[in-house]
Formats: structure tokens, sequence, C-alpha cells
């Protein structure tokens, strides 16, 4: 810790020890070593640099290289992380994404930006650009077939509880209408290619479609992105009156478990493996040929070990298929064992444990209803 006077040195390291600054206070990182002079809060290294994008809101310094003067120690003893959340998180709408630190950068950023620059949570009833129980706009839609983005007319509405996009402003029919309790939507920038860049999936005819869209200003994305939940959620509070509305929280938006290359073979097990692009959603594991496919090429139902699932590290004795890469996993149904290869042990065991907690899972009735289907289809 630099600079300082002994007394202005042992301050900081106290309030620094504090329990409620252990964490970011904006992505809940543990240990943070910077901490903003003019809010009070102690940051990660990350969020740090988002806060020093705001300088006429924001100034950061290190807890470790800087130098504190006696006011700005005052200064941060009287606040803290507790003080200022209690503050700028006053009235956050239970539906509103709080991303952590694993979060892409625009979700933390606008996150960042929504509560101490916009001041979006300090009062409450306060009309919210995503709080209107509709949205309309142009976001940038990849083409299905040749991968080029366009601009798209969107509509959400919560009256009507769906999500319409357009192929032409003034088209009088949308080119879909998808109910809200169908859709998910989760941020997916390197996937994309676009810093913004938001993947909006629903369910046609039990089976996952994808759409990637995007946005230049990080503000409208993630505006469309809450306006997605705050929707959801009031249309679930009165398909389902007695549910807590944490119960329909945690109903929302979700990232995937897991994403990524795995090879793959078919159900005779003999057949060459070929390399595909896994996605994990829960209890769907989708694979494609390429991750920004529109429709999944298959799907395989994970259900809870007392079912009769389970994974496996490595391949059974004696697999035929020819496979490049020599990590296996074996998951194991009622029905039939599939068999991938990962390129990496640390693949291998990252998938392992992503099934496994999966696995782990006491299954709801609306899963078996799931796994019937998938029964009935295969």
């Amino acid at each position: 810790m630099a600079g300082g006077n002994e007394w202005s040195m042992k301050a900081l390291k106290e309030v620094w020890k504090r329990a409620e600054n252990s964490l970011c206070a904006d992505c809940g990182k543990p240990d943070p070593d910077w901490a903003s002079s003019t809010l009070g809060v102690f940051i990660c290294l990350s969020c740090s640099g988002i806060h020093r994008n705001i300088p006429s809101i924001s100034k950061v310094k290190s807890l470790k290289m800087d130098y504190w003067d006696d006011a700005q120690v005052q200064f941060l003893a009287k606040h803290g992380n507790a003080v200022t959340k209690a503050i700028y998180e006053a009235h956050i709408p239970i539906y509103y994404y709080q991303p952590t630190y694993n979060d892409c950068q625009v979700l933390r950023e606008q996150w960042i930006r929504a509560k101490y620059e916009r001041k979006e949570f300090t009062e409450p009833g306060k009309q919210l650009p995503y709080s209107d129980g509709v949205k309309e706009g142009i976001l940038w839609k990849r083409g299905r077939d040749n991968g080029q983005f366009l601009p798209r007319k969107f509509l959400l509405s919560e009256r009507e509880g769906c999500l319409k996009y357009f192929t032409k402003q003034d088209a009088k029919e949308p080119k879909i209408n998808v109910k809200i309790d169908v859709i998910n939507a989760t941020f997916q920038p390197e996937k994309t290619g676009k810093p913004n860049g938001l993947q909006i999936t629903y369910l046609k005819d039990n089976k996952t479609r994808n759409i990637f869209v995007y946005h230049e200003s990080g503000k409208e994305v993630v505006d469309w992105f809450n306006a997605i939940r705050s929707v959801q959620f009031h249309y679930l509070k009165v398909a389902f009156p007695i549910a807590s509305d944490n119960e329909i929280k945690n109903r929302l938006t979700r990232n995937f478990l897991k994403e990524g290359y795995m090879e793959k073979t078919g159900p005779k097990q003999r057949e060459a493996f070929k390399k595909r692009w896994f996605t994990l959603d829960h209890r769907r594991l989708m694979y494609f040929k390429d991750p920004l496919d529109a429709f999944a090429k298959g799907e395989v139902f994970v259900g809870s070990g007392e079912n009769g699932y389970s994974v496996q590290k490595g391949l059974p004795s004696g697999t035929q298929g020819n496979f490049s890469w020599h990590y296996g996993i074996t998951i194991v149904t009622p029905d039939r064992e599939y068999l991938f290869t990962c390129e990496t042990e640390t693949d291998q065991l990252d998938w392992i444990r992503a099934f496994t907690s999966i696995i782990n899972q006491a299954m709801t009735p609306q899963e078996y209803a799931i796994e019937a289907y998938f029964k009935f289809k295969s």
C-alpha cells in the first residue's frame, strides 16, 4: 500500500477488511483491491476499468499501489459497499438481471452505468425503459442462410404475451410470433463476434430455434434483455398466481450451463466421430454443425440419476468408431449410451461436472413430460 501517513494506512486497512467489502460491490468477485474515492465502494480490477470510463461519476484508485489521503480514507470509512448499495440499489426490479464477474462486458458495464450514472434504482416506482410492458425497435438480426446481419423491427408486448419480428419496417405480418414463456435470451459476444451479441432461443414444435441479434448501443441491447425478463415475469405472475416472486424470478432467462466442441458418434457406435458444437441448456444437450446454426442437428435429454441417467469418464471398451480426440465421456440413459470425446482433459472434466450437476437434480413434472416427448420421438 503506497504513500499516506501511518494513521491513513492503518485506517484504510481496517475499512478494507470489513466483511461487507470482501466482495466487489458490482460483480461480487472476491478480494477486491480497488476502490472508488467518489462513490465509496470497493471493486475488482475489471469493474475498476468500467468505472474509469465514467470519470464524472467515479474516481478509482488501487488500494495497494495508490496514495490515499486522510479525507479519502474517511470517506471510504463512512461509506463502503453496504452503505453505497443501500443508496444505489435500493429499488432494483426483481426481474432485472444483476450480472456477476462471470458475465460479459456489456452486461457488467450497463449494470454499473444504470446504478451510478443513470441512477435507475434510487427511487421507488421510477419509469424505466424496460418496464413499460412493451418495447419496439430495430435490432440487427443474423440471416439464417446467408449469415449477414440485417436490421429488423422487433416488437415485445406484455399484453399479447409475445415477441415478434418483421422483415420490413412497414410489414403487416411478423416473420415470427413467439409466446413469451418459451423464450430464453443469453449474451453471446464470442459466438456472434459482436460485443453486444444476444442469442434468443425459443421452442418451436418442441425443438429449440436460435436467432442471433445485436445492437451497436450496449444500453439498448441490455434494455431489450431486461424488457424480455420484465414481460416474462409479469406473464408468469398471472399464469402462476400462488408462486412467490423468487420462484418466478428463477424461471426467467438463464445462461447455458456449458457450450463447446466435442466429437460424437451415432447410435450404432461404429460410425466415425464427428466434431460438433454442443450446448447444454439444463436438461437439453443440443448439438450443431456450426455454433450459429438456427436449429440443432439433434438433442439428448439428460435426466436424473434416480431415473437411470449417469455420466461416466471414458468410452466403453471396444468402441469401434474412429475418433481424433481421446478424452471420452459416456452418458448412460435408460434407452442407450451416448459417446463423446473431448480435445483436452480439462474440457472432459468440465463437461462431466456440468452433466453431473444436472443428473444429481430431481426432475420436475414438466421435465417428465419433456422426457416422454424425447422417448416418443426416438
